[in-house]
């Protein structure tokens, strides 16, 4: 792939042009997996990767290239920027793993983590790029606000069954928010609900793992950012996407266009389904797992929950050049 990319459909048009695998998915990271310099190696050795990122740094005018490729780790926990950054960061690397013919095969699945969902909606052709730089810099701005409004914390329970956590969060007024593993529940609210219902989980011998974020992401804090983000997201442009992509909010396919733009609507105060999500793919003949982005959390995740199947990380050069073609 030589020429420049004129549209949307062109960074991604081999992903819908390859042969079918019913074994493979792949899955996008959200936000946390953000690391310093990401991205910068795929844009220096792949056009289409470097052409994606002046689209992202015309789209939203600012230099995401920049963030992305020097900003400190510090500075990538500002939500407002980080999301943005992400999407474009996980859009190249999916953009190289095509290029570099990592990826030669059409997934039966998509799906991505939180922001990452979005990713996966862009790679479906739900979402055109520039629709979704714009959706998820209003949603990051709109959910950083949320959180000055309301102040949250978060915090990974690890070692408490779904149910347990569920039944602290009921007795404390924390909410769950992230459902990652049967044993690893991520909780947001208030400082005050976190610390009493990170106390209460310690007590039933839980390791608790505080998340450094903005605000409690996915718990009903997030509320007036979703009132106001479903009102853009009632007139963004929005296709029925051309590979399943599994919702966060009920961890099932996503059908039609009717269908994303009510999970959109739903996902900021809603917790995200991950376990289900991979169980929903695992039943269905998923074999062979590929978490394009930065980082390698989703990945860590599969190898401890279904160490049976594939999962391998691209979110460097190196990945790219070392992992076996799907």
């Amino acid at each position: 792939m030589t020429v420049d990319r004129e549209t949307d459909a062109e960074f991604f048009a081999e992903l819908l042009s390859t042969p079918p695998n019913p074994q493979l998915a792949l899955i996008f990271p959200g936000q946390g997996s953000q690391k310093p310099g990401m991205g910068r190696a795929v844009s220096e050795r792949f056009g289409p990767a470097q052409q994606l990122f002046q689209v992202a740094d015309r789209v939203l005018g600012w230099d995401v290239s920049s963030f992305c490729f020097e900003a400190t780790d510090e500075a990538l926990t500002h939500t407002a920027q980080a999301q943005p950054a992400i999407l474009t960061a996980s859009l190249a690397y999916l953009v190289a793993a095509l290029e570099s013919g990592t990826v030669t095969a059409r997934p039966a699945f998509l799906a991505g983590h939180s922001l990452g969902e979005f990713t996966a909606l862009v790679a479906a052709r739900s979402l055109g790029l520039e629709e979704a730089l714009r959706l998820v810099s209003e949603r990051a701005l709109l959910m950083a606000k949320a959180g000055d409004r309301k102040p949250g914390a978060m915090a990974a329970v690890l070692g408490l069954a779904e149910d347990d956590v569920s039944a602290i969060c009921h007795t404390t007024g924390a909410e769950p928010a992230n459902y990652n593993q049967e044993t690893q529940v991520v909780i947001g609210g208030t400082p005050e609900a976190i610390d009493q219902a990170a106390a209460r989980a310690r007590e039933r011998g839980a390791k608790i793992l505080p998340i450094k974020v903005s605000g409690a992401f996915h718990t009903s804090l997030m509320g007036d950012a979703a009132a106001e983000f479903a009102r853009m997201v009632d007139v963004a442009t929005i296709s029925d996407p051309m590979i399943p992509v599994i919702g966060n909010v009920s961890g099932l396919p996503l059908a039609s266009a009717d269908d994303v733009r009510a999970e959109l609507k739903a996902q900021i105060i809603s917790p995200v389904r991950w376990r289900q999500t991979i169980d929903h793919m695992l039943a269905h003949g998923v074999q062979e797992f590929l978490e394009v982005g930065p980082g390698r959390v989703l990945t860590a995740m599969l190898k401890r929950t279904a160490p049976h199947v594939s999962a391998v990380a691209i979110g460097s050069v190196d990945a790219l050049s070392t992992a076996s073609h799907v």
